[in-house]
C-alpha cells in the first residue's frame, strides 16, 4: 500500500501586477511514500526538525514535536532576507528534506497554474481539476505496482473539501468502469499539525515548487512582486533538478508524457520543462552537505496542459 499527501500554495485570486503581493501561481501537489517507509520517513523528518530548530529538542513530548510546524512560508521569507546564514540554513533544510524523500522511495507530483494579468479564475474548478489529475497519476503509479493507495489532502473547510474531491468520487462510483480501481477510497482530509506527511507536502509545495514556478513563469513581474523575489532563483537552481528526478512520468494514450509536475501556463504557454531546465549552478559556498544531481532529459520533461476557462 502507498500513501499520497497533497497540499496547496497560492490561490485563484485575480493577478494584479500593480499589487506587490498578488500571487502569480497556484500549486497543488505533494508526494507518495510506500507504507513500509512511512515510519522511517516520519522519524527522519522529526530529527530534521530538531536539527533545524535545536530548541525543539527540549520539548517534553513527541506530540508537541509533531504539532510544531516548520512552514514553507517561513522558509520563503528566509530566502528573501539579506542574512546569508539564514538563506544557507533554509537551503540546507530543503537539501535534507529532499534527501529524505529520495531515501524513502518517494515520488513527487504537482499541478501548477500560472495566472494571466487581470483574468478572473475559477479557483474551485482549478483545485478540483488538480486533484483529479494527481489522483490519475497516483492511480497509474499504483497500477504499475499492483498495489492500492490512499490520498490525504490538507483540510481547508467543509464546503471546499466537498467540492475538491467530488469529481474523484464520481469517477469511482459512476455507472460504467471504475477509472481509479487502485484507490479504494476517495481522498480523505487531515490537519497538518497532526499529519507529518502533510507537513512535508507543505514544505515541498510552498518552499520549493511555488517560489520556483513564480520566478520561472512570471519573471516579467520583476522583483516588485514579492513572489518573484530574486532569491527564489536559487531555490529553482538548487532544488528543482532533484525534484525533477523524483517525478512519476508515463506516456498518456495520446503518446505525450504526463504525470509528475504538470504546468498549465496561461501566461506564457511554457511547459514544465522550463522549471527543470539547467540553469546557473548554485555556488558551492552555499551548499551544506550534498550536491545537486544532473537534470532529467527533455524526454522526461512534463508537458503543459490547458487551464480551465476563466470564470464568467
Amino acid at each position: 500500500m502507498y500513501l499520497c499527501y497533497l497540499d496547496e500554495s497560492g490561490t485563484g485570486q485575480t493577478l494584479n501586477p500593480a499589487v506587490s503581493d498578488s500571487v502569480p501561481v497556484m500549486v497543488i501537489g505533494g508526494f507518495t511514500v510506500p507504507e513500509s517507509q512511512v515510519q522511517g520517513l516520519a522519524w527522519d523528518f522529526l530529527e530534521l526538525k530538531k536539527r533545524f530548530r535545536p530548541e525543539l529538542r527540549k520539548l517534553p513530548t513527541l506530540t508537541q514535536l509533531v504539532h510544531h510546524e516548520i512552514k514553507g512560508e517561513a522558509l520563503r521569507k528566509s530566502f528573501r532576507r539579506d542574512g546569508r546564514n539564514q538563506r544557507r540554513m533554509a537551503h540546507g533544510f530543503l537539501d535534507n528534506l529532499i534527501g529524505i524523500l529520495e531515501r524513502r522511495d518517494s515520488t513527487v507530483m504537482a499541478r501548477i497554474w500560472v495566472k494571466q494579468d487581470g483574468v478572473r479564475n475559477d479557483e474551485p474548478a482549478m483545485y478540483a481539476a488538480a486533484v483529479t489529475t494527481l489522483c490519475s497519476t497516483f492511480e497509474h503509479y499504483l497500477a504499475e505496482r499492483s498495489s492500492s493507495g490512499i490520498a490525504v489532502l490538507d483540510s481547508r473547510n467543509p464546503h471546499d473539501n466537498k467540492g475538491n474531491v467530488h469529481c474523484v468520487t464520481t469517477r469511482r462510483f459512476s455507472m460504467g468502469e471504475d477509472r481509479l480501481p487502485h484507490l479504494p477510497e476517495s481522498p480523505v482530509f487531515g490537519h497538518s499539525n497532526t499529519h507529518i506527511g502533510l507537513q512535508i507536502a507543505d514544505l515541498l509545495v510552498s518552499a520549493i515548487l511555488a517560489p520556483a514556478a513564480a520566478v520561472t513563469y512570471a519573471a516579467d513581474l520583476g522583483a516588485v512582486n514579492v513572489h518573484c523575489h530574486p532569491g527564489y532563483h536559487k531555490v529553482r537552481e538548487r532544488h528543482c533538478p532533484r525534484i525533477g528526478k523524483l517525478q512519476h512520468r508515463y506516456p498518456a494514450v495520446t503518446g505525450k508524457w504526463t504525470g509528475g509536475v504538470v504546468v498549465s501556463d496561461a501566461r506564457g504557454h511554457e511547459s514544465a520543462a522550463k522549471l527543470f531546465a539547467p540553469t546557473v549552478a548554485a555556488r558551492n559556498d552555499e551548499r551544506t552537505h550534498i550536491g545537486v544531481p544532473g537534470q532529467p532529459s527533455p524526454r522526461n520533461a512534463a508537458t503543459a496542459y490547458p487551464a480551465p476557462s476563466p470564470a464568467p
